[in-house]
């Protein structure tokens, strides 16, 4: 298990703390002997927590150079975030947004920090027993239902549900199209056969659209229990079932192939962790919704995590960032396509 520590901040994406010690002071917020540190794992935004004596916040802003606007509104995501804290206490706190350019370049927000744990990558500094795993598989699904219980109505939260599910494919499709660095086969096919399969939606409940161990912050002194959770940059009012999707697309189990173990984004595979299988039984008992085929689901959170994968390996290739773990994505993105492509295939068999 690995605290998710804060570090020094990676060269070109420094925060300007004059500019941003002058805002503060403007918005009644400690500015006094202002320090800055990045939180380094993320792939998307950029994450940063400030010191000011005994005061912290946690920082968020668009990656620099990035032209892909509508993954990277931060006045969206805080306003989402100001209306779902009061009736989803796992989401952050906001304490203040700034869209003034002038400031940092880009808009950014500020909320208070959630202390805890997150499990990146495969590997545990602090190994969990197959019995803490599973209970840690059920509080990631119960948290995801959890979200989707949420009256969205009632909290101000909007969206546009009807149809949502043909506009995320052909939307998804088009990034893809848009980030691509060469042609992928398996992208082309998978974007295809997804178009001819939209099935009817399911209900709308509000939606994470990025649901994944990484973004879940756990107690340490429980780290089967959930305090929060991070990065609803992608979050709406849409088909629940999507969500799932994108979970399961992240979801590596015990019989996958080596080459997804080595790219796992979290430890689903410990011992005692559930299968897919598993995850989705467990899904439909917590939500009480109606049991369905989720293959369509999967196939498009595979295809959807490779667009995004494929949109931070583009910036890499332009040079627009030089973290070095942006270069092995394009290969991670088309393993991500193909694999979608087999399972769709597979059930065709």
């Amino acid at each position: 298990m690995n605290v998710d520590a804060p570090r020094a901040v990676r060269p070109g994406e420094e925060l300007d703390l004059a500019r941003l010690a002058g805002w503060l002071r403007s918005q009644g917020l400690a500015a006094e002997d202002l320090a800055q540190q990045q939180f380094p794992r993320g792939h998307s935004n950029l994450t940063y927590l400030l010191r000011s004596g005994e005061r912290e916040f946690v920082l968020r802003r668009p990656p620099v150079g990035s032209k892909v606007r509508t993954a990277h509104d931060m006045a969206r995501e805080a306003r989402i975030l100001m209306k779902l804290h009061p009736v989803f206490p796992l989401a952050p706190k906001v304490v203040a947004l700034c869209e003034d350019l002038a400031v940092l370049g880009a808009p950014f927000y500020l909320m208070e920090r959630v202390r805890g744990i997150i499990l990146r990558g495969t590997k545990l500094e602090v190994p969990l027993s197959p019995a803490q795993a599973r209970a840690l598989c059920r509080t990631f699904v119960q948290t995801l239902a959890a979200l989707h219980a949420v009256d969205f109505r009632a909290a101000g939260l909007t969206g546009k549900p009807e149809g949502f599910v043909r506009r995320q494919v052909e939307g998804w499709t088009q990034r893809w199209r848009d980030a691509q660095t060469e042609e992928v086969p398996a992208a082309d096919r998978i974007a295809a056969w997804l178009a001819e399969r939209i099935p009817r939606e399911a209900d709308a409940a509000f939606i994470h659209n990025d649901f994944k161990y990484d973004n879940l912050v756990l107690d340490p002194s429980d780290p089967t229990r959930a305090v929060g959770v991070l990065d609803w940059e992608m979050s709406t009012v849409g088909d629940p079932l999507m969500d799932l999707g994108t979970a399961l697309g992240y979801w590596v189990e015990e019989g996958d192939p080596d080459e997804l173990k080595m790219l796992a984004f979290g430890p689903t595979f410990l011992p005692g962790s559930f299968t897919r299988k598993e995850l989705v039984d467990e899904y439909f008992r917590a939500s009480g919704r109606e049991s369905r085929d989720v293959l369509f689901y999967y196939c498009f959170g595979l295809f959807k995590i490779a667009a995004v994968v494929q949109q931070i390996y583009k910036r890499y290739a332009q040079g627009l960032t030089k973290d070095e773990r942006f270069a092995i994505l394009g290969l991670v993105a088309q393993l991500l396509v193909q694999r979608a492509v087999d399972a769709a295939e597979r059930s065709a068999g």
